[in-house]
């Protein structure tokens, strides 16, 4: 495990962490948060690194095998040392492609938020995409017009193209140094056959997108974390680039490093005079990159050939400072999240005053419930009022099981800011806010139901889309068991409604939970 560590600093109310559970590496990045009148900035205090090669671990099944699960768990434990005790307000762990992808990612997550004493994020591609452009964006320099960032990692690829700290066009593609490794070059085998099938198979995935990206543009090429930063040391240690005049120089000293196109092509020719990768010998070639360097390296080569790229500068910042400054944003109420939710509100054409009115009347009622110690309060209204505001979303494709609409489009969607959890728990709010609650009732996994109970009500009595004559509600809720208090005068002027919430109460009596109804 690589460590650096900076022990100037004492105080740790201002330290913030973020830990990245790659496919190929698991990183964490622990930061002091120094406010300036021109914003915030992240000192890194302490780094950590271990090559876990969970992709590697993967089984033809798609399972995670179990030397890779010990594997990361091990690693998971140390990191939990370092940050035990932070608030859970200072701390996010993000994990990417491989437990994406992998069958018992679940299971492994478990273990792992147990072994760290946090919860962890499973992010999709296109969120990775975003928090990667955003940690690019605050370490490199400034340049007008677009940005080009480029991120290789152990099982995915992303593309974003962006402008100052804002992500604009973002893409992640199933290419990774380790997967394509695996995959041509088996047991570490090299042949010029192998690497140009490599090379090949990686083009035929950026020919996808290489038109959306070449139309838009770009004045800044970045290589981030680290098969970028691998593959600069290596050409600049084996002196491959072809050029190195004293601009190219600088831009070495200031960025971390720098990739051409002539430097790649001589890497590749210097590799296949081998026949295994064991035997390659290379100066400032690692250990732990040996096996997915021919993988990085190939898909590098292609992306260079399909964007017409000639240099690339290189950054060793991605992810995880994206994921921090991320973090940051949330606390100073920058969330990308109220963002994404105002976006998809324009896209569907939502009843805004509608959205509004239920969001508003279901935090009302899940204030008046009793919170556990472990509830967080403040975040769950935060996802109530997101499911209010997209609760309507599935009218757009039809009204008929516009519920069922609403739901997959929220649990499918790239959502930028939310985690793939936070998109099954509002997929979960969805398709639950009206209806029957059987299938939820038959799902395990589901523990929102105080926040659905709110939902539905306040659906319920805002059936009419207006702020006029709504009554006063008093709720309650003990060991799972419902209770609505209501006006007897003002229900008995509103016999749909009384109908409403008669019939809902026999909803919740059906799937076993009690639901009581009081006219006073």
């Amino acid at each position: 495990m690589e460590i650096h560590s900076d022990n100037s600093v004492s105080s740790s109310d201002d330290l913030v962490a973020a830990v990245d559970l790659g496919s190929n590496s698991f990183r964490m990045l622990v930061a002091q948060a120094i406010n300036t009148p021109s914003g915030t900035q992240l000192r890194p205090i302490d780094t950590l690194r271990d090559s876990v090669r969970l992709a590697a671990g993967l089984t033809e099944n798609k399972l995670l095998g179990n030397d890779a699960y010990q594997r990361g768990l091990a690693t998971i434990r140390r990191f939990g040392e370092r940050i035990r005790g932070f608030d859970p307000s200072k701390v996010r762990a993000v994990a990417t492609n491989t437990l994406r992808v992998a069958k018992n990612a679940q299971k492994f997550i478990d273990d792992a938020q147990q072994a760290l004493g946090f919860p962890i994020e499973v992010i999709a591609g296109v969120e990775e995409a975003r928090l990667i452009y955003i940690g690019a964006a605050h370490e490199v320099q400034a340049v007008q017009g677009n940005r080009l960032v480029v991120d290789i990692g152990g099982g995915s690829t992303e593309f974003i193209i962006g402008k100052g700290y804002e992500p604009k066009l973002m893409e992640s593609l199933y290419i990774g140094c380790v997967s394509h490794s695996i995959r041509f070059f088996p047991k570490g085998n090299i042949d010029a056959h192998a690497f140009k099938e490599a090379e090949l198979a990686a083009r035929r995935e950026i020919q996808v997108i290489s038109g959306a990206y070449l139309k838009n543009g770009w004045n800044q090429v970045i290589g981030s974390s680290g098969t970028a930063r691998a593959l600069a040391e290596l050409i600049a240690a084996n002196d491959f680039n072809s050029h190195s005049d004293s601009l190219t120089m600088g831009r070495i000293n200031t960025v971390g490093g720098l990739i051409t196109r002539d430097g790649l092509r001589a890497m590749k020719k210097h590799l296949l005079t081998y026949e295994h990768i064991s035997h390659v010998e290379l100066s400032g070639l690692k250990d732990d990159r040996r096996s997915v360097w021919p993988g990085g390296l190939a898909i590098m080569l292609a992306v260079f050939d399909e964007l017409g790229i000639e240099e690339m500068e290189v950054t060793d910042a991605a992810l995880r400072t994206g994921v921090l400054y991320d973090l940051l944003g949330r606390s100073q109420h920058h969330d990308m999240r109220y963002v994404t939710v105002e976006q998809f509100m324009q896209r569907y054409a939502v009843d805004r005053d509608q959205a509004v009115r239920v969001g508003k009347l279901a935090s009302e009622f899940l204030q008046q419930l009793p919170k556990s110690e472990t509830e967080k309060r403040v975040d769950n209204i935060a996802l109530l009022q997101w499911a209010a505001s997209l609760h309507e979303i599935g009218l757009s494709i039809s009204h008929n099981g516009y519920h069922k609409h609403s739901a997959y489009i929220t649990g499918n969607a790239d959502m930028p800011g939310f985690s793939k959890n936070d998109q099954a728990r509002l997929a979960s709010l969805l398709i639950g806010h009206t209806g029957k609650l059987g299938k939820l009732a038959n799902n395990a996994s589901f523990h929102d139901w105080r926040m659905l109970f709110c939902l539905r009500l306040a659906q319920a009595l805002c059936r009419g889309r207006s702020d006029e004559d709504l009554p006063k509600v008093k709720v309650l809720e003990k060991d799972g068991a419902f209770q609505v208090n209501i006006s007897k005068e003002w229900i008995q002027t509103h016999p749909l409604t009384e109908f409403s919430l008669l019939k809902e109460a026999a909803e919740w009596t059906r799937i076993g939970r009690s639901y009581e109804l009081n006219q006073k």
